[in-house]
């Protein structure tokens, strides 16, 4: 085989193994629930969403309908707090959250992918010490490195810039990526890969052709909890940012007053800051749901 067939593809035995690898995992759902069991899954699901539910018929009424007690669920619907909303420009603070959230996930995976790769395929010496490590950046409190951080980000010129949370964001989301992806990654059966090196790939197309397509479910789950921890992300975002980069979470915060009602605005405003989360999570939930249980059964 000529070392441009090697790395144009890792091989006919390797798609094989992977369609195998594809199959087995496809018929090993579990069994059928009984009635009962799958009208108390109904119910808690139901228990689950009627907040949010509630929330999103509330950003549809008056202020003086939302405020009433008891609430008044049929009261006259109406767009005016979503108009109220795009009337105070809540863009700008959707964008720079897009922007910080989507960024920093990429570069997480860009990072975290070949890390857990050299962590679980391809063990480093001392590799549960270098887990340990990347714990242990996460047991000292956000709120502990806030002035810390807030210095440097003030001597180096780059504080209400959207740069400066990605960076932030980035960091903060690694270690816990690099510990989900090692475990979906450690469930890449080894035979695919020797398969794979024995037909000449190299690293870069294992990786790409090989490891990929295997763990993207474990992908979709880590890109999707790296997205919504930085979207969700608040304590950082208010202490750094002003004017320009200030977050959708920021922008939720101006609606709570001592004086005057918000709820209705409040709840419009949450139920716009939660669609984009809500749309990937849906886009990607066949992959979500198998990645999140992917290595939790032996």
């Amino acid at each position: 085989m000529t070392a441009h067939a090697a790395v144009a593809a890792p091989g006919a035995k390797v798609r094989k193994l992977v369609r195998r690898h594809d199959k087995q995992g496809d018929h090993g759902g579990a069994q059928g629930l009984s009635p009962l069991w799958t009208f108390v899954a109904w119910l808690a699901t139901l228990a689950f969403f009627a907040p949010v539910a509630w929330m999103v018929l509330t950003s549809f009424h008056q202020e003086a309908d939302a405020a009433t007690n008891p609430p008044t669920p049929f009261a006259p619907l109406t767009f005016d707090q979503y108009e109220t909303l795009f009337s105070r420009d809540i863009t700008p603070f959707l964008l720079n959250s897009a922007m910080a959230s989507v960024i920093s996930t990429l570069l997480v995976l860009a990072l975290a992918v070949p890390t857990a790769y050299a962590l679980s395929i391809k063990p480093v010496e001392k590799w549960t010490d270098v887990m340990f490590f990347f714990l242990s950046t996460k047991f000292l409190p956000a709120i502990a490195a806030l002035l810390p951080v807030y210095m440097i980000v003030k001597d180096v010129g780059m504080l209400d810039n959207v740069w400066t949370l990605i960076v932030l964001y980035t960091a903060m989301n690694l270690p816990i990526a690099v510990w989900m992806m090692r475990s979906f990654l450690a469930e890449v059966p080894k035979e695919i890969l020797e398969a794979a090196e024995m037909d000449g790939a190299n690293l870069l197309t294992v990786l790409w052709r090989v490891v990929a397509p295997i763990a993207m479910p474990g992908l979709a789950a880590t890109s999707l909890i790296c997205f919504i921890f930085s979207w969700n992300e608040f304590m950082f975002a208010v202490n750094l940012t002003a004017t320009q980069a200030s977050t959708a979470p920021v922008f939720l915060v101006g609606f709570i007053t001592n004086e005057g009602l918000f709820l209705a605005r409040l709840c419009a405003a949450a139920t716009l800051v939660s669609l984009p989360v809500l749309i990937a999570g849906f886009a990607a939930q066949d992959k979500l749901v198998r990645g999140l249980s992917l290595g939790a059964v032996k």
